[in-house]
């Protein structure tokens, strides 16, 4: 499925500051049920978020039943929310996306007229480099070994076959963020968790070992509430380079 952007269109930047502004992890929710078609819309969505080589390795497992969520609950700590929110949405990403994913996206996106061939060449040229980890799975520790030393001579972007799982944890909090965004546009509190064994929430939920889950998101009404926040200001968090220096941050290494 493809979707074409449609210069200037998208809500305005208030409205979006406004809903990143007001959006609040909630731990407390009511045992009302979110309808499935919402709950499918905010999940399409999030399959928009950005993905590297568009690859889209990121996966959705829908935790909607009580007795499932009460087995839950030891891997993630005793943490409430799990058996409060009527649906809890596992983030995972898969180690397999290349071989599973790279074939049809190329050929999705030619098609669909979002890359050019001589783009596609390029992808042909980087990506199966990037991801294949040789005979045996092996071949990631010549990579791990050759990239420090080629990186002295030139530029070497980071390869997902020995940092896999660095990629495919930002890939999902892309998509994670995204969700988050959308339930509280549609009036519904989420909760980002990185609390949880991942292993023992693996086994519960029967997931193969290809994937790896980077966190896991409670989603439902929220309990009558009042939720504060404060950030740091933009001053304290923002360095320039090529321009005004906004302040003396310190932090940032001369």
């Amino acid at each position: 499925m493809s979707d074409n952007l449609i210069d200037g269109a998208g809500p305005s930047l208030d409205a979006f500051e406004t809903l990143a502004k007001t959006r609040r992890s909630v731990r407390d929710f009511l045992p009302d049920p979110i309808p499935d078609a919402l709950l499918w819309r905010l999940l399409d969505i999030a399959r928009w978020a950005p993905s590297g080589y568009n690859l889209q390795p990121t996966r959705f497992v829908v935790v909607t039943d009580a007795a499932l969520c009460e087995r839950l609950l030891p891997a993630c700590m005793d943490q409430r929310q799990i058996t409060q929110a009527p649906a809890v949405v596992v983030f995972a990403g898969d180690r397999d996306v290349f071989a599973t994913n790279f074939e049809r996206v190329v050929r999705m996106e030619l098609q669909n007229g979002s890359i050019s061939p001589e783009y596609e060449a390029k992808l042909r040229e980087f990506v199966p480099l990037a991801f294949s980890t040789g005979p045996a799975g092996l071949g990631w520790l010549w990579k791990a070994t050759i990239a420090p030393i080629a990186r002295l001579f030139r530029p070497i972007p980071s390869m997902p076959a020995v940092h896999r799982s660095a990629w495919l944890i930002k890939q999902v909090s892309l998509s994670a963020m995204v969700f988050m965004l959308a339930a509280h546009a549609a009036g519904l509190a989420t909760v980002p968790m990185e609390g949880f064994d991942e292993g023992r929430l693996k086994r519960v939920l029967g997931l193969p070992r290809s994937l790896i889950v980077p966190m896991i998101v409670p989603v439902g009404y929220a309990a009558p509430h009042r939720l504060s926040k404060t950030r740091l200001g933009v001053d304290a968090l923002v360095g320039m380079r090529g321009g005004e220096v906004i302040n003396s941050l310190e932090w940032i290494p001369k």
